[in-house]
């Protein structure tokens, strides 16, 4: 399958079946993840990778009670076998700009001083190369947020304190499913989104 077939054949993936991924094939997927590009080297993300059936159900026990989930819309994205939760760290990116050949920069002085929290742009990078590595490997992936329930999951999980949750990513293999409300909504074309030489 080529990069192209990859990126188009990308989709969110919200039923899954609950047959395991093998531990080689989410190895593989998180070190495509850990490639993404990172600013300066800072490498400040990281994975938190639940794929035992307790560590899964814990996490869903947490963040979707058993009172809600009648009327959860989406009840086979708790079947996935595979939760990966998405943190990053402004310290690091601080931390290394504070390095003598970053220094110059003036970003490594506090968060504060990066007009765009690079943390969370690389993040997403990594978050990028998983989904497609998921979709590469013939797999099925949603990426969600923790809104609300983010400090309370970083806590059951020890994450420790100064990294943030930029989401959520279930891996599975996938089950059929319809698509988001949000799939209907055309892209817009080539000509609307380039803008050569100016607005």
């Amino acid at each position: 399958m080529s990069l192209r077939d990859v990126v188009v054949r990308r989709r969110m993936v919200r039923a899954f079946t609950k047959e395991a991924v093998a531990p080689e094939v989410l190895d593989g997927l998180l070190d495509l993840a850990r490639r993404a590009p990172s600013a300066g080297n800072s490498q400040g993300t990281a994975f938190v990778v639940l794929d035992t059936a307790d560590a899964v159900a814990s996490y869903w026990d947490r963040t979707l009670p058993a009172e809600r989930r009648a009327s959860f819309g989406w009840p086979g994205l708790l079947d996935a076998p595979v939760l990966v939760v998405v943190v990053c760290s402004a310290r690091a990116y601080v931390d290394r700009y504070s390095e003598p050949d970053k220094v110059a920069s003036g970003l490594g002085a506090d968060a504060d001083a990066w007009s765009v929290p690079y943390w969370y742009v690389d993040a997403g990078m990594a978050v990028e190369h998983l989904l497609l590595g998921v979709t590469e490997a013939g797999l099925g992936a949603c990426f969600f947020g923790l809104f609300e329930h983010e400090a309370a999951v970083l806590a059951s999980l020890g994450v420790p304190d100064g990294w943030r949750a930029v989401g959520t990513i279930a891996i599975g293999h996938p089950a059929p499913d319809h698509p988001g409300a949000s799939a209907g909504r055309p892209r817009r074309s080539l000509g609307d989104v380039v803008h050569r030489g100016r607005w």
